[in-house]
């Protein structure tokens, strides 16, 4: 079996972002690949990135004269990848293999279709990371053990270069690779990723009274654990993947319509039915998550 670590040990790798999932990523390469450059506009980010050993080199900004590199990773806000990816003709005239970590991807693969034939490209969302942003919050094990999603850029361009280190960096972080069509991915995640912290940002700002803070324990907490997402990332999440995240909501409302339905006429029946079907879902679900299927 032709092991993709091997791929990457020899490769130059940029990360374009220094935050939570750059940082992280930057800190799961180190030692692995043959040259590692961060790209990042904060000064701190730079200098810490530098102090701490966790990249080979540090550059404020992606330009035309930046060193060579065999695979760029874009970990950046979303609008910014895709602005990125406009302009990588003239920031990278060479080209380069190209994968991305944005959280939403019709947009991004559409994006990466365009390019020209010296760049092969595909597109990537990892299954995972934290509320608390910027590279003092990253980690390296942050991937390990979570699904690393890869969507395929359809172009007549060979995408054999891309696809390929795309695995060898799953690999590197223990990251499990799954491939998905953009539109599958978009709404997917939009039921159980993106409407979750809608709903969770619902949740918190319906409860601001300190006495209601007073009397919360670990249900609310958990509940409302996703409000505390970044605006500005969850900004560009919600507008790049609107209209799956608006079906998934219209779903949740005509859900949560019939429950208050059968609330407001006092029917235990159907109240219990409504409890115990999301009960039975959970209990399967969990059972999934610890791999349950897999035996």
């Amino acid at each position: 079996m032709h092991d993709d670590t091997q791929t990457l040990a020899h490769a130059r790798i940029g990360i374009l972002g220094l935050g939570l999932m750059g940082g992280s990523l930057a800190l799961a390469l180190r030692g692995r690949v043959a040259y590692l450059l961060g790209i990042e506009r904060q000064v701190v980010a730079r200098q810490m990135a530098l102090r701490q050993g966790i990249v080979d080199e540090a550059l404020e900004e992606l330009t035309a004269g930046a060193p060579p590199l065999d695979l760029l990773v874009l970990a950046t806000p979303l609008r910014v990848i895709l602005d990125t990816l406009g302009r990588l003709p003239v920031l990278r005239p060479g080209g380069c293999a190209v994968v991305d970590l944005g959280s939403t991807k019709r947009a991004v693969v559409a994006a990466m279709s365009a390019l020209p034939e010296a760049f092969a490209a595909v597109g990537g969302h990892p299954m995972c990371g934290k509320e608390t942003a910027g590279l003092a919050a990253a980690d390296g094990d942050l991937y390990r053990g979570q699904t690393f999603v890869l969507c395929r850029v359809p172009r007549p361009a060979p995408q054999a270069a891309a696809e390929s280190l795309a695995l060898a960096l799953v690999a590197a972080i223990g990251a499990r690779p799954l491939w998905l069509d953009a539109a599958d991915h978009d709404r997917l995640v939009a039921a159980v990723s993106h409407l979750p912290a809608v709903v969770a940002a619902a949740l918190m700002r319906g409860a601001t009274d300190e006495r209601q803070w007073t009397v919360s324990a670990s249900g609310f907490r958990d509940a409302a654990r996703l409000a505390g997402s970044d605006p500005r990332m969850m900004l560009d999440i919600l507008l790049t993947n609107r209209e799956a995240v608006l079906a998934a909501l219209r779903d949740y409302q005509t859900d949560l319509a019939g429950f208050a339905a059968a609330l407001e006429r006092e029917d235990a029946a159907a109240l219990a039915e409504w409890l115990a079907a999301a009960q039975v879902a959970h209990a399967a679900y969990r059972r999934y998550k610890s791999g349950e299927h897999l035996m």
